[in-house]
């Protein structure tokens, strides 16, 4: 939690950097919704987290950095520019930190495609609402794809086509 109250804490966000961290992001994730409705469990989360195929950026505060949010990145195969996932500690929601990781993550993408993508589950409305702010626009819906009964909302921020 913040120690400065509803204060925007100091936040760097870089590359993720060991084991210990993939494990601290591995942790948040198995233990936070969507993920703990989807089934991921630490190992399944450490897995992905750990991923080489996978860009992995952590966002850390304090002098003793702790790492408060994580994004996952994928920037090939037919989605390039597609962020897997994103979390933010439970304490640290609400400071702009999810905001400060998506605008991370849009310049990386940007640098080198038109296109960044994201999902949103249908039961996840504090997601959409951030992304919907962002600039993104909803694209798609895939149906039943991660859970019975709800929709993964496909989003698109775009600055042009792949062909120019």
């Amino acid at each position: 939690m913040s120690d400065s109250g509803s204060t925007k804490p100091v936040v760097v966000i870089r590359r993720l950097d060991g084991d210990a961290e993939a494990r601290t992001c591995a942790t948040l994730m198995s233990t936070s919704e969507p993920w703990v409705r989807f089934g991921r469990d630490f190992e399944k989360s450490y897995a992905l987290i750990r991923d080489p195929s996978r860009e992995v950026y952590v966002a850390v505060t304090g002098e003793a950095p702790s790492v408060v949010g994580f994004v996952v990145l994928v920037m090939q195969g037919a989605f390039v520019g597609y962020i897997q996932s994103l979390a933010v500690g439970d304490g640290w929601r609400g400071l702009g930190i999810g905001t400060a990781l998506m605008e991370f993550v849009e310049q990386r993408v940007l640098r080198e495609q038109p296109n960044v993508f994201i999902c949103a589950s249908s039961f996840n409305p504090g997601a959409q609402r951030l992304y919907e702010r962002l600039g993104y626009r909803r694209v798609g819906e895939l149906t039943d794809f991660m859970v019975a009964g709800h929709s993964e909302i496909l989003y698109r921020k775009s600055v042009g086509p792949l062909s120019r």
